[in-house]
């Protein structure tokens, strides 16, 4: 590989360093990736020759060899993950085996499913523009017009729909669709890694109920799963689809070289935010800033931006700046907000793609189902949650031949602090585990009940849904009269179907809906958990980039009323929380430190919120009479001793601050090791509890149930209290601010908390398990 290909990554990171005062010098590392060669592969012979040249008329020459492994194994009845990074052309491989069945027989169906419509929508076109005979692909989602629904249903032979069109309006009415189930031959999910947590639960039983259904009609399809480059792929994909699942997670595309920079925007002097805590300048400011740089050297860049309004705020402050250069340069920068229809999505990757366009601030919307590649940089402001999808973004930048630069900025955050600080957690460790549990019993009930509709339930039925906790559940829903038990198995007993009450994307309970008072008009809906914290009266609460303030909040009619203003301050919840623990489900002792995972009881009670100004300067508290809320849910925990704690030097004054603020910092830290972000999770921690006696830090899910993340933590509790002390440890400030041990979520105001007591506290629990 010539030096030129990674000179050009080189040369953008200089520009963009360019003018920074050495003492303020943000990177903290750079790295150069090499390139990746393609390796080819020859079409397979059984593939038609139609649909070969389908594929070549697209400027598709030759596969590369993972899309044939993949297809292999799909037209010898496997089930199959394909797991490769970025513009890897997984489409392929599942297009081919599909329209190559399509050909030889001329009555097979079969199924797609993504997470988005839009994404659904963008393979529709793309299968459709191959203008093979006799495919009749159509859409079938929520925007399916009722008039062409029965065509569909009589007619398509491939279709693209979302998980929550099959739930609500495909097997709760099967037989209208049992042609179609009986001739199913494949079911594909796409970016499959994008079901976690309780959604990605919900969609693995989802799975099971639709395999049933086609196992009914007498078909038996086979499961073809595409997902971004993700741990162990072949068990995340057999959780999933509750199949066995062959990996194939070789890339063999081709690859530009990249230099990725790892960059922490310095401490701002003149400015401290809550209990006097130093600020770093925001990640939106610095990536602003960058693009600007960056479009000023013609280099075509996107910038991942963690907000709606961050994006577009991102792009007027390069416009701006722009602006001061060169009028028309000014022109050439661009948001992408979500709502973009199909042909605006279209006409901005073409601009982006011949440079008319050369700069991009979005949301992760660009993230899947998009075909932008080879592009010259991207920024990513902030962690976006998962490695898997840090290397997604990363993954629009650099054509083969060429290098390109990765920007990663990090946020006032302690994930953030710790992966610029470690370079190596960023770049050569292994993306992470998807994670989901089939098995919560929060989820499985509804589904079991969705089933029983469906079809009664027999006791062949119950292997894939967990055999001995599906009964415990069956049990359960029959004693509560959801389901009557006969001799041939349980069914469902009502007029109406089930289905309408089960939300799929895991909120927990029916949404309180968020209304504009003055015109009526829903903007969008809430959980009922964190409608409190979140929708209060006086909440700021923002919508597509417009902000608005809640006037009321009528949780027993799920009505927030709203109007529209934009005031300068945001709203941030106080409450107070209280746990309790109801079954301890396993224990390990360390002798004077104990580490649990089981069933706890979160009691939480919105009590107020602060108004605070851009800067991080609070104007006020206000009071709020607001009911108590109880989760029922899973959490990890460790307890310390009283003995132990004072022999590390920590009296007990100092020690409710001291679990605090480790409790804090793991609580940001988690996502590093799950695929879950802060704000799936949250954490108690006490200098003495009741349950246990001693002084013990909780970290729990924030869903009914669980959604699998407590026991990722439990599982790998020495990795993520490592790097987590190592957060706190390479942060530059005195006592304690966000990037470290302070919590933008914190119901208490980020009080009592004490940054050199959580080391002594995390160095104890990790002395004590090894």
């Amino acid at each position: 590989m010539g030096d030129g290909r990674i000179e050009r990554g080189r040369q953008l990171l200089s520009r963009v360093l360019a003018g920074v005062p050495a003492d303020e010098n943000p990177l903290t590392h750079a790295e150069d990736l090499p390139e990746r060669v393609a390796r080819h592969a020859e079409w397979p012979s059984w593939a038609p020759p139609e649909v070969v040249s389908a594929f070549q008329a697209r400027g598709l020459g030759k596969p590369w060899e993972h899309q044939i492994e993949a297809a292999e194994h799909v037209r010898n009845g496997r089930h199959v993950v394909l797991s490769t990074g970025t513009a890897s052309g997984k489409s392929l491989a599942y297009q081919l085996p599909v329209l190559s069945s399509f050909a030889a027989d001329r009555r097979c169906t079969a199924l797609y499913l993504a997470p988005t419509k839009a994404l659904g929508a963008d393979q529709l076109r793309a299968v459709r523009e191959l203008d093979l005979p006799d495919v009749r692909a159509a859409s079938f989602d929520g925007d399916t017009p009722m008039e062409e629904r029965d065509w569909v249903r009589a007619h398509a032979r491939w279709i693209f729909t979302n998980p929550d069109m099959i739930h609500r309006g495909i097997l709760p009415a099967h037989a209208r669709w049992s042609q179609f189930f009986r001739r199913l031959r494949y079911i594909v999910v796409d970016e499959a890694h994008a079901y976690r947590g309780v959604f990605g639960s919900h969609v693995a039983l989802l799975l099971r109920r639709l395999r049933r259904v086609a196992r009914h009609y007498g078909a038996e399809p086979v499961i073809i799963a595409a997902s971004a480059t993700v741990s162990d792929p072949a068990n995340s994909a057999t959780r999933l689809s509750g199949v066995e699942c062959v990996a194939v997670t070789e890339d063999a595309s081709p690859r530009g070289a990249r230099t990725v920079a790892l960059w922490e925007p310095p401490l701002l002097e003149d400015l401290s935010g809550e209990n006097g805590a130093p600020v770093r300048r925001s990640a939106g400011a610095e990536t602003a800033r960058i693009l600007t740089d960056l479009v000023v050297e013609g280099a075509r860049t996107l910038a991942f931006v963690r907000s709606r309004r961050g994006a577009e705020l991102t792009a007027l402050s390069a416009r701006h700046a722009l602006s001061q250069v060169d009028s028309e340069l000014a022109g050439r920068v661009a948001a992408y907000r979500a709502g973009f229809l199909p042909e605006e999505r279209r006409a901005l990757e073409k601009s982006l793609a011949s440079g008319e366009l050369l700069g991009v601030a979005s949301t992760n919307a660009l993230e899947l189902g998009v075909d932008i590649a080879g592009l010259d940089a991207v920024v990513v402001a902030g962690y976006p949650g998962t490695l898997a999808s840090f290397w997604q973004q990363a993954g629009r930048a650099g054509r083969a031949g060429d290098g390109a630069l990765v920007v990663f900025v990090a946020r006032d955050d302690p994930l953030d602090t710790y992966l610029v600080h470690n370079p190596s957690a960023m770049l050569h460790r292994p993306i992470e585990a998807t994670v989901l549990d089939p098995l919560n019993p929060y989820v499985l009930g509804p589904h079991l009940a969705c089933a029983a509709a469906e079809i009664p339930l027999t006791e062949k039925d119950l292997g894939p849904f967990g055999d001995t906790v599906a009964r415990e559940v069956l049990d359960n829903l029959v004693a509560g009269g959801v389901l009557r038990k006969r001799p041939a198995g349980w069914y469902w007993t009502s007029r109406d179907r089930p289905h309408s009450s089960v939300d799929i994307r895991g909120s927990g309970g029916e949404q309180v809906m968020v209304v504009e008072a003055d015109t009526g008009r829903m903007l969008g809906t809430v959980d009922p958990g964190s409608a409190c914290a979140t929708v209060h009266p006086g909440a700021v609460y923002l919508h597509q980039g417009t902000s608005y303030v809640v006037d009321d909040l009528d949780l027993e009619s799920g009505l927030a009323l709203v109007h529209a203003e934009d005031p300068e301050w945001t709203t941030q919840p106080r409450d107070v929380v209280d746990i309790s623990v109801l079954k301890t489900v396993t224990r390990q002792n360390h002798g004077e430190v104990n580490v649990c995972l089981g069933d706890v009881a979160v009691t939480s009670q919105v009590v107020g919120y602060l108004r605070r100004l851009p800067s991080g300067e609070v104007l006020d508290q206000v009071p709020l009479d607001l009911p108590e809320h109880t989760l029922e849910t899973r959490a990890v925990w460790y307890t310390i001793s009283e003995d132990l704690l004072r022999s590390a030097g920590l009296d007990r004054p100092q020690v409710a601050g001291a679990l605090h603020a480790a409790e804090h910092a793991a609580i940001g830290l988690l996502p590093l090791l799950a695929t879950c972000d802060r704000w799936d999770i949250g954490g108690v921690s006490t200098a003495m509890h009741p349950d246990t006696g001693e002084a013990t830090v909780f970290v729990h899910d924030g869903h009914p149930g669980g959604a699998g993340f407590a026991d990722r933590g439990f599982h790998s509790l020495a990795a993520w209290l490592t790097a987590t002390r190592a957060a706190i440890a390479s942060c530059e400030c005195p006592s304690g601010c966000p990037s470290c041990v302070q919590s933008p979520k914190c119901g208490n105001g980020n009080e009592p908390l004490d940054k050199a007591g959580a080391l002594r506290v995390l160095t104890i629990v990790l002395d004590a398990i090894g």
